[in-house]
């Protein structure tokens, strides 16, 4: 079903359900004020027809003349007065005698004072009325055709109205529907209209502070960020295809001079080496790309555990110096001694991957550095917001420092800077370090000058 017939269908529900509540509502107030001023009625022809008897002194049979010639008006009471000993002093019509006096009633009204019930559709009162010192008990009974039939006229008049009112609500509820759907249908037209072709495609934005607006601004948020990432995709891919094909072409053009004529010994080792180096290029690559594509996991499916990350940090110092003899990781301790032991320095985080975080950025600082060297310090530092104690990590080089221009685009996958002649590289290692310290939920920054570059990684101690 559509939101619009919904829509439609919850707007007449609620609005017949309200009209129905108002007709009850009105047929009963209506039935309740019509009983009791038919009650009022009765006792006020109950009271003058006794003062006409006994004030008035006219005559009972003139009375009873009058009310049988009147009878046929059903709301004509019939009246019935007796003395405190029940003894009947006047009767309407005893013949007729609608109500039946008895004691029982007689003495009820006697003690209430004023009583009034129904006897089959008529409607009955009970009253003790005092007159020249003189108290009576009077009964006045009658229907109130008029007033019923009044009722009667007001429901079918309701009933009538209803129906026809039921069709317009309805269409009504189309046309309300409709116009209120009529920009979701636009932005269903135009959002239909953007592909992965063309997704610098936006909706058109409009003035108003309503729901639709937030719901365009949102999607051309999402428009955004899918256009970015179909950009980056291309870039990886193109970047990708670029550092593989490089080493590849040399592994082929090396393969083809050896195969073409015999080769001297010397030759031989010599190209296979190229081969060799060109290969573990690629393996550094696929490496590479297999950790960033394992870092680029939500964080709920990596696995973390506690562990003691100045170990971490030996690891990966050892690591990186066995990959290379040349290199040489400095690490020092700047704990003060109200934090020693092994909790301070303890964090959540995935081993394998930080380790690897580590590793990237020793090895950077290594190559780039005058002697080969990285300076690793591991401070405890104390959070200006929450109070807590974080662990500080800094790594130093001595290298000529990175360009401000560089900087900005220093964590993008496959960049490489202005020095790049300087060492070999393949530019993901700094994009997947970033990646693995957002995942453990730690800070990353950078400062570089001419005399070196400075990285630090803050990360909350286990408490």
């Amino acid at each position: 079903m559509k939101i619009k017939t919904r829509l439609t269908l919850w707007f007449t529900s609620i609005t017949a359900l309200i009209l129905v509540l108002f007709a009850v509502s009105v047929l009963y107030s209506s039935a309740k004020i019509r009983e009791r001023e038919f009650f009022n009625y009765l006792t006020t022809e109950a009271i003058t027809r006794c003062n006409l008897i006994f004030s008035a002194g006219l005559d009972p049979e003139v009375l009873q003349q009058i009310y049988k010639g009147s009878r046929k008006n059903l709301t004509e009471p019939e009246i019935a007065i007796y003395d405190l000993n029940h003894k009947l002093h006047y009767h309407d019509a005893p013949d007729i005698d609608v109500v039946k006096e008895d004691s029982l009633m007689l003495g009820e009204i006697q003690q209430k004072g004023y009583l009034r019930f129904y006897q089959g559709r008529w409607q009955v009162i009970g009253y003790l009325h005092r007159i020249e010192n003189q108290e009576y008990l009077i009964t006045a009974a009658a229907y109130d055709s008029y007033g019923h039939s009044t009722l009667n006229t007001l429901w079918k008049s309701m009933l009538l109205i209803s129906v026809p009112s039921l069709i317009l609500i309805f269409v009504s509820g189309i046309f309300l529907s409709r116009k209120a759907l009529d920009p979701i249908r636009e932005i269903t037209d135009k959002a239909q209209k953007i592909t992965a072709t063309n997704l610098d495609l936006r909706l058109p934005q409009t003035n108003n502070r309503d729901e639709l607006s937030s719901l365009i601004k949102t999607f051309n948020r999402m428009l955004q960020r899918l256009e970015d990432s179909f950009e980056a995709q291309k870039s990886f891919v193109y970047h990708l295809a670029h550092e593989i094909r490089t080493p590849l072409s040399a592994i082929i053009a090396e393969a083809e001079y050896l195969i073409t004529k015999d080769r001297t010994s010397d030759a031989y080792k010599t190209g296979s080496q190229a081969i060799l180096k060109d290969a573990l290029t690629i393996s550094k690559i696929t490496s590479g790309l297999l950790d960033l594509a394992r870092a680029s996991y939500h964080v709920s499916q990596i696995q973390f555990k506690e562990v003691r990350v100045d170990e971490i940090l030996l690891d990966a110092g050892q690591q990186v110096m066995d990959s290379n003899k040349c290199f040489r990781v400095e690490i020092s301790y700047e704990v003060p001694s109200e934090h020693d032991g092994e909790q301070p320095l303890t964090i959540s985080a995935n081993e394998y991957l930080l380790r690897t975080a580590f590793s990237n950025l020793m090895d950077n600082a290594c190559k780039f550095s005058s002697d080969n060297t990285c300076k690793v310090t591991i401070s405890m530092i104390e959070d200006v917001i929450d109070q807590q104690p974080k662990i500080k990590i800094t790594f130093a080089d001595q290298g000529p420092g990175i360009s401000p221009d560089d900087q900005e685009k220093l964590f993008q996958p496959f960049f490489r800077g202005k020095n790049k002649d300087l060492a070999d590289g393949i530019g993901i290692g700094l994009s997947l370090t970033r990646r693995i310290i957002e995942l453990h939920r730690a800070q990353l920054t950078l400062h570089s000058d001419p005399n070196g570059t400075v990285v630090h990684v803050v990360f909350s101690s286990q408490r």
